[in-house]
């Protein structure tokens, strides 16, 4: 007997809250002073924190400001008001940062072609900032290393050469240069791992914005339009976004793809999704009423590949708590998808933050375990290429223990009730029974509708 059903059930309208909560200075001040503290219990002299617009996460945390256009750097050396060094265009923003700076200017951050004719010699720039021979200093971009990939994986730095040259030259044979991304993005004891209940409400607001935009162009597309037309009724434009929007579909359906001109065609495979800050939706399926608008050889495709789907969701749903660990996660993903058919991909659940992908304990074997306070990304995605191509109900979900709870309800009563909303329609319609500290974020709520010419007919337990 199958796991799962179809069933005709409009999702509810969970309310869109109409202000973003933000984060005060006290919340980017305690976190500048507890990766000082890290500092110091790692044996580092100064911390160096890289970012440009792709990768400007670690620095946005700490300090409220993400580099425009241009790059930034933050030197955090003891005993010293941090420097700011950014480009012409982002020396105002970076002054108004939520933690005490000294910005400056330092020209080749900005874009070619701009003045750099009295561009200051970079180890001056460094040194007085506070960095000098025979340091320990830790680098942090976007990403670290393991033995895996190299025999000495804290000298790999993904910074630009030009800044780990003229650090390693400062440091000098009796110094180090290292990789420290790890303090605040290794998956439980990084400090971006474990989020305040400010952030976590913060996070809701961009997980909403991403869920409506997806559940929009669900709702609205249809034959005849274009991919560029189809997003167009998304509505974006929000919030600043932790990744493209995506959109492919028929012969071109490749999941990160961007949308094109391609006319979309009656039994169309269609993918498409949004990140926002703090969220990311994404859903695969058809441009069909029923089966019967599928091609020959996919109609079957519930029974085939989107009802053992969604079987996987539900269960990763009821299992992800506090306490459990990644290779949990990973070995229920692999006991129901890991096949020649499905050919599941990636690691089957991620933390989210301002970066749509931040870390993940989810890896076979894996022992570390998910907190209070962690913003975890359903993402569990098979491959199976055509004619099924694949299925998709990736959203996002806090984690928050009692004491959390009772907070978030005290402090954003309407995040709460939106939340409590989202774990009923789960729980009362789809059969999935969330643990208490698990807390969805998104207002597509665990659907998963695989026919988008009727987006009220949507897979649930059976």
């Amino acid at each position: 007997m199958p796991a799962f059903k179809l069933i005709d059930a409009k999702l509810p309208d969970f309310g869109v809250p109409k202000t973003r909560p933000e984060l005060d200075r006290s919340v980017h001040v305690a976190r500048f002073n507890a990766l000082n503290r890290a500092r110091r219990a790692a044996g580092l002299d100064v911390l160096v924190v890289y970012a440009d617009r792709e990768h400007a996460a670690n620095l946005a945390y700490l300090t409220g400001f993400d580099p425009r256009f241009e790059e930034a750097l933050l030197v955090i050396a003891p005993d010293a008001t941090p420097t700011l060094l950014t480009g012409p265009e982002n020396l105002g923003r970076a002054n108004a940062a939520a933690i005490e700076v000294e910005a400056r200017l330092y020209p080749p951050f900005g874009l070619m072609g701009q003045d750099r004719t009295k561009t200051p010699a970079l180890d001056e720039v460094l040194g007085n900032a506070g960095i000098a021979a025979n340091q320990r200093i830790g680098v942090l971009g976007w990403k670290y290393f393991g033995p895996s990939e190299a025999s000495k994986p804290e000298s790999w730095l993904e910074t630009p050469s030009y800044i780990i040259d003229t650090l390693r030259q400062i440091a000098g044979p009796e110094g180090r240069v290292v990789n420290a991304n790890a303090l605040l993005m290794h998956p439980v004891t990084g400090l971006r791992a474990v989020n305040e209940i400010v952030q976590i409400a913060q996070f809701e607001f961009g997980a909403v914005a991403c869920s409506e935009a997806v559940k929009a162009l669900i709702g609205s597309v249809r034959p005849g339009m274009s991919g560029f037309e189809a997003v167009q009724n998304m509505r974006l434009g929000v919030l600043p976004h932790s990744c493209h929007t995506m959109f492919s579909s028929g012969d071109e359906l490749v999941g990160l793809n961007s949308p094109t001109g391609r006319v979309l065609e009656k039994g169309d495979p269609m993918t498409t999704a949004v990140g926002y800050w703090g969220g990311l939706s994404s859903r695969m399926g058809w441009l069909a009423e029923d089966a019967g608008d599928l091609p020959d050889d996919a109609r079957d495709y519930v029974e085939r590949l989107a009802g053992p789907y969604f079987a996987c969701a539900a269960e990763w749903y009821e299992t992800i708590g506090i306490g459990v660990t990644g290779g949990e996660l990973d070995a229920l993903a692999r006991r129901h998808l890991d096949t020649p058919f499905f050919k599941l991909v990636l690691n089957p659940g991620h933390l989210i933050h301002i970066d749509e992908w931040m870390n993940t304990q989810v890896y076979p074997g894996s022992t570390e375990p998910f907190l209070s306070g962690q913003c975890v990304q359903v993402d569990i995605i098979p491959a199976a290429g055509p004619p099924y191509y694949g299925a998709n109900i990736e959203d996002g979900i806090a984690l928050l223990d009692a004491r959390g709870r009772d907070e978030l309800r005290a402090s954003f009563p309407d995040v709460w009730n939106r939340i409590e909303a989202r774990r009923a329609f789960m729980g009362d319609v789809l059969g999935i029974r969330l643990k208490p500290e698990v807390l969805p974020l998104s207002n597509l709520a665990g659907a998963m509708p695989p026919f988008w010419l009727a987006p009220e007919r949507i897979v649930s337990r059976a």
